[in-house]
């Protein structure tokens, strides 16, 4: 095990590091650019035409590196939960980038239709998992234990789409999102080595991944990873997050999508019944720009944040 996990590791690090100039010149050829909002601050409109849909390859490498090292993990319903909910996801966010950045519809996809594939998927995943695992849910620090029977798929589909959304609001500056994710992901990481054969070198496949996308995904950015690997990643957290049972200790390992949500949801809460903001500018995180920070300075901040979260996520998980 420990050599699998060296190897997937170094493998989608190394070929994300290589492969992903070639990939950024490819994106910019087909014309795949982020489109700024108007109500972006005025910094960001400077990163208009950055190439999008980076996540492709940080889906991809570690999914074919899992194929290669470990084939195992395709006939282990747990891993391949996790994969398809990765690669799920991604399918989603890539129609909603293709809208955006290709057909120039600045909506993209509509809620509606955004909700009826996540449910189809949350199907998928339910049918599959309910045969081997828990329907349940385990309260940490409470010794009790949730039996929710067919509950537990619409359960399910809330903690998917909570999950997706969550990261997906937290992707706004760069490097924000792919070094939260990589934190939150190490907690798991650590959970899974005494759970699962397959799904540690698939975790440490994607952190590796990450990190050769993170290389350019730096202030400033040469590649964003778009809602194709934003909804991705949000999918895979919930995925693992079902198949070693620590689905309530997700919402503290996750702590910073959480906040991001969180501010969101209390903005808009806000501003219909008192009428007036609670933050200068939501997700949270650009509050602290507003407020002058420097954007290297508000995401290292919400990384060592999200360190925080994921130590004590971690604590509450193994209660």
């Amino acid at each position: 095990m420990p050599l699998k996990l060296i190897l997937n590791f170094t493998l989608s690090l190394l070929i994300v590091l290589v492969t992903m100039p070639a990939f950024i010149k490819f994106l910019k050829k087909l014309s795949f650019r982020q489109t700024i909002s108007e109500y972006s601050l005025d910094d960001d409109q400077k990163k208009a035409g950055t190439p999008i849909m980076g996540g492709i390859l940080f889906i991809i490498t570690p999914l074919v590196v899992t194929l290669i090292t470990n084939p195992k993990a395709f006939t282990d319903i747990d891993t391949l939960i996790v994969m398809l909910a990765f690669a799920g996801y991604g399918i989603i966010g890539f129609i909603d980038d293709y809208l955006i950045a290709v057909k120039k519809n600045n909506e993209g996809l509509s809620p509606k239709a955004k909700l009826i594939m996540q449910a189809v998927l949350a199907i998928v995943f339910f049918l599959l998992y309910m045969g081997h695992g828990k329907l349940e849910v385990y309260l940490p620090l409470s010794r009790v234990t949730l039996h929710l029977g067919l509950g537990y798929f619409f359960f399910a589909m809330l903690m998917f789409a909570g999950a997706s959304n969550a990261v997906n609001l937290t992707d706004g500056m760069d490097g924000l999102c792919a070094g939260v994710t990589i934190i939150a992901l190490i907690p798991f990481l650590i959970i899974s080595l005494g759970m699962s054969e397959t799904l540690p070198p698939l975790i440490i496949a994607l952190i590796g991944a990450l990190l050769g996308y993170l290389y350019y995904n730096k202030k400033p950015a040469k590649v964003f990873m778009g809602d194709t690997g934003a909804l991705a990643l949000g999918g895979i957290l919930a995925a693992i997050a079902m198949v070693t049972k620590k689905e309530m200790a997700l919402i503290v390992i996750a702590g910073v999508p959480v906040l991001e949500t969180l501010s969101v949801i209390l903005q808009v809460a806000a501003v219909k019944t008192i009428h007036r903001r609670i933050f200068p500018y939501t997700p949270i995180h650009y509050s602290f720009r507003l407020k002058g920070m420097p954007e290297k300075s508000v995401v290292y901040l919400f990384w060592m944040a999200e360190a925080v979260f994921a130590l004590l996520g971690f604590w509450i998980a193994t209660r």
